[in-house]
């Protein structure tokens, strides 16, 4: 048996420079490159077999832990997972940080393959810098984290554990059904250590991503329960993108005249004006979709995991007769709703039922509903589009809860801009193969509602997770794996300061992205769900502590983050006017440097949830009558809701 001499690490790169999938009959290098932050728990390790030889893996420095790897996880989502990114931390706060991430791939079922340094494997040196010491279990380490949101995790205490380790992880991060997180905990001792490795663990390896096809039986099952519906409705998941299955969506939607809702992940995998497509679904949906959805008599789920946002918290089917399809690769998730499942690839699926449908000259009993939904939606949408600030009697779109402080916005930032006037201006202006980066707060409801996707993939949101932070880190993602198009970051205040450190990861790269920033002074969205639910504003206002009161009800707190991103050496702009705000993003687009828009965007003037419902745990007893008010709200509403 032939044999290489390396080390762990050395191995580890050697087999990762040889991982290819195949995906209907196109093959690519699976693993592009790497993000690095070296730390003494791996910088003699995997940093040495980096230096001295990456293959054709590309190493980028990242800026924070969590950063590199949200980027990762958007480089993955945008390339349809057939092509990912690793990332490498030391141990203790770098790997801890990373833990985040792991969970944000995990949530939405994309690939991320994690390698943290961890603590010595002979535990000589023990404690070394950065070790947590549990008395009663010494194998325990900050990696151990891990475990709660991979989907595989493996701890590589001997080189030659690394053979089974890897092939295992090649296993998860290339399966449709369960994919994720993986996290190869790596000792550092145990990075340097030398081994005789096969050959053979060196060969070419393509992984084949193979699209299940549907049982006859489960097809036959489908085709029976969709016979007997005449309102159906179409839950357009992640999964459709996943499968490159829009094309065939769109075809069976048109064939047999069934409309369709989206997901947070299924944007725009087919085009927002499509005559069949109602747009977003459920507590982020629109008046179109949620209306439909509400009299539909079966629900066909294609790629979607069902979450509460989706389903309104399972309250949004009211029809007594309603039934469930489901469509999915993933067995775990099509059990749900007890609903008649096929388990398959979404793209075969569709053509298995279009061809036994037509046979039966199937067609739903819908007459003019889909219209006059959408119709009603986009006379919504023009109203929203030019909601505007006035001093006497403005009502914002979230009235009743802070209407004292607009006038105070006003005086303090200097704009009266609307955020749904904004985005209107934004779709309207920026180009239409341009993509759009969100994750937290406010906008994904509102992008989800009125975002007009023009052409297929350009919405990228991160919703499995609602992972503040994201949006930068994966703005970046996104442009790495679509080089060649506008990518701009939708970021709210509150999530920008959280984490946005990957912008110099941008610049170092030179990889522009457009950071459209939307200040209203809190976290808008919390702010809305409190006070929604009977509670007053509450440690969501970005304001000063009152020194009289000793709470943090002082004056409003004003950034200017343009002057702190031009630091960095991004490119900035300062919005408090509609004329100011077309005058950047025109040119924005002239730069090649990342760009940043500072928008000072009046609070609750965010849309509203549009006869939906979400469940959320409202106190059973207070001193406030709102509250209970609340929470008899929620019980009643919790009533209509199915229980599983």
């Amino acid at each position: 048996m032939k044999t290489v001499r390396l080390t762990t690490a050395q191995a580890l790169i050697k087999f990762l420079n040889q991982q290819y999938v195949e995906f209907d009959g196109k093959e690519q290098k699976f693993v592009k490159g790497i993000f690095t932050i070296f730390g003494h728990g791996n910088v003699l390790g995997l940093g040495q077999a980096l230096e001295e030889d990456p293959g054709e893996l590309e190493v980028y420095q990242g800026r924070n832990e969590q950063g590199m790897a949200h980027a990762a996880i958007a480089f993955a989502k945008q390339k349809h997972r057939k092509q990912i990114m690793a990332c490498t931390s030391s141990v203790g706060p770098g790997a801890a940080n990373m833990v985040t991430a792991a969970a944000t791939a995990s949530a939405n079922n994309i690939p991320v393959l994690l390698l943290p340094g961890d603590t010595f494997a002979t535990r000589q040196p023990d404690p070394v810098l950065q070790q947590i010491e549990h008395y009663h279990d010494l194998t325990i380490s900050t990696n151990d984290a891990f475990r709660a949101v991979s989907k595989y995790w493996d701890r590589i205490s001997r080189p030659e554990q690394l053979m089974t380790a890897m092939i295992n992880a090649m296993r998860v991060l290339t399966d449709p059904a369960d994919t994720g997180a993986v996290t190869i905990a790596l000792p550092q001792d145990v990075q340097g250590e030398v081994y005789d490795f096969p050959e053979y663990f060196f060969q070419k390896r393509v992984h084949r991503i193979e699209r299940r096809v549907p049982t006859v039986d489960a097809v036959k099952d489908a085709v029976e329960l969709i016979r007997r519906k005449k309102k159906p409705i179409i839950i357009c998941g992640g999964g459709v993108r996943y499968s490159e299955a829009a094309e065939t969506l769109k075809r069976f939607s048109e064939k047999f005249h069934i409309p369709y809702g989206e997901t947070q992940a299924g944007k725009s995998a087919i085009e927002s004006t499509h005559a069949y497509n109602l747009g977003g679904i459920g507590v982020t949906g629109n008046l179109a979709a949620n209306m439909i959805a509400k009299e539909a008599d079966l629900v066909i789920g294609i790629g979607t995991r069902y979450s509460d946002f989706t389903t309104g918290s399972k309250q949004l089917f009211q029809n007594p007769d309603v039934e469930f399809l489901t469509i999915n690769v993933s067995e775990y998730h099509a059990y749900k709703f007890d609903a008649v499942k096929i388990v398959a690839d979404a793209k075969l699926t569709l053509l298995a039922l279009e061809r036994e449908l037509e046979k039966i000259g199937y067609r739903s009993e819908y007459t003019n509903e889909i219209e006059m939904a959408k119709s009603k939606w986009n006379d919504e949408l023009r109203r929203l589009h030019h909601v505007r600030y006035n001093e006497q009697g403005f009502v914002p779109e979230i009235a009743g809860h802070l209407d004292e402080v607009l006038p105070e916005f006003y005086e303090s930032f200097g704009s009266c801009l609307t955020q749904t006037e904004v985005i209107g201006v934004i779709n309207e202006l920026i180009d239409e193969d341009a993509i759009i980066v969100g994750a937290s707060g406010s906008l994904p409801g509102d992008l989800q509602r009125m975002w007009v996707s023009r052409k297929p993939n350009t919405y990228h949101m991160e919703y499995g997770y609602s992972c503040m932070g994201y949006e930068i880190s994966g703005a970046l993602g996104v442009k790495m794996a679509e080089p060649e198009k506008e990518v701009y970051a939708l970021v709210g205040d509150g999530s920008y300061l959280m984490l946005h450190s990957e912008l110099i990861t941008s610049i170092q790269e030179r990889k522009k992205i457009n950071v459209l920033l939307f200040d209203n002074a809190g976290f808008g969205c919390i702010n809305n769900l409190q006070m929604d639910n009977g509670m007053g504003s509450f440690g969501t206002e970005f304001r000063y502590r009152n020194k009289e009161t000793g709470r943090l009800d002082g004056s409003l707190i004003r950034i200017d983050f343009a002057q702190s991103a031009a630091g960095y050496g991004v490119k900035t702009y300062k919005v408090h006017t509609l004329e100011q705000l077309k005058e950047a993003l025109e040119d924005a687009k002239q730069q090649t440097v990342s760009t940043l828009i500072d928008i000072k965007v009046l609070p609750k003037t965010m849309t509203h949830g549009y006869e939906s419902w979400w469940h959320v745990g409202v106190a059973g007893t207070s001193r406030n009558p709102k509250i209970m008010e609340a929470y008899a709200k929620k019980e009643n509403e919790l009533k209509k809701a199915r229980k599983y």
